[in-house]
């Protein structure tokens, strides 16, 4: 529970996991060992959301234009993935985290996707936190098979507005993220929930993912406390008179 004296946290955190090959490069590592590095960090930062209250976590895992790496670093992060469902998976349904895929599955393996379902139907009885995990995700790809949906379901033109749409958007079962976080020093947000994140905070931060934890999120948190959300309107309409 949140203490009284403290601001209510942030509902929906979502995550660019940046900077897991530099980390291993500087360490004189292969790249693989900074992204098994990066999928601890993932461990310990969704401990330290259930630990302050927030109730969405959406992690980008892999987006639709990492296929581009190359192809030992893609298979390498695939057997990444199965093993560290297999490794993880009780540890966190038994924090209370409900897991949940969003992204493109009709371009990845059988065995990935049946990896996936059956760590949605496991943990899905689980209320705590829900982790969604962007896998094969792009924001343009998300706002165009949306509009697919919604074509499909014989929505007509003039009914199609921004909440309708939103219902078939990849995470229309969310709020839209309060607070984005990109570590690694870059800043741009590389095509990840661009429709969920038109009034979300952006915290742009120099440490690399596998080194992210707790007072790291603390500390974007906090610049996230100090920001005015005004949603496009004012606070207070007569101040503004």
């Amino acid at each position: 529970m949140v203490a009284k004296d403290r601001p209510a946290p942030p509902r929906h955190v979502a995550i660019v996991m940046d900077g897991n090959g530099r980390w291993a490069k500087k360490r004189f590592l292969p790249r693989f060992f900074g992204h098994k590095a990066g999928v601890e960090a993932v461990v310990k930062v969704i401990q330290a959301c259930i630990d302050r209250d927030i109730e969405h976590l959406t992690v980008f895992a892999f987006s639709s234009e990492n296929w581009k790496r190359p192809s030992d670093e893609v298979s390498g992060l695939m057997g990444l993935v199965l093993a560290a469902m297999s490794r993880y998976l009780a540890k966190i349904g038994g924090m209370g985290v409900r897991v949940r895929v969003i992204g493109d599955r009709d371009t990845i393996s059988e065995k990935l996707r049946t990896a996936w379902s059956d760590a949605e139907a496991a943990t899905a009885h689980n209320s705590r936190l829900t982790l969604n995990v962007a896998f094969n995700y792009g924001g343009r790809w998300d706002i165009v098979q949306a509009c697919r949906k919604a074509v499909e379901a014989g929505v007509p033109a003039h009914e199609l507005t921004e909440a309708r749409l939103s219902e078939f958007m990849a995470l229309a079962h969310a709020p839209d993220p309060d607070l984005f976080i990109r570590t690694g020093g870059e800043v741009r947000i590389s095509n990840f929930l661009l429709w969920q994140a038109a009034y979300t905070e952006f915290v742009f931060s120099d440490c690399l993912w596998p080194e992210f934890g707790a007072r790291e999120l603390d500390a974007a948190i906090a610049v996230f406390h100090e920001r005015d959300r005004r949603f496009g309107g004012v606070k207070e309409a007569s101040a503004a008179a």
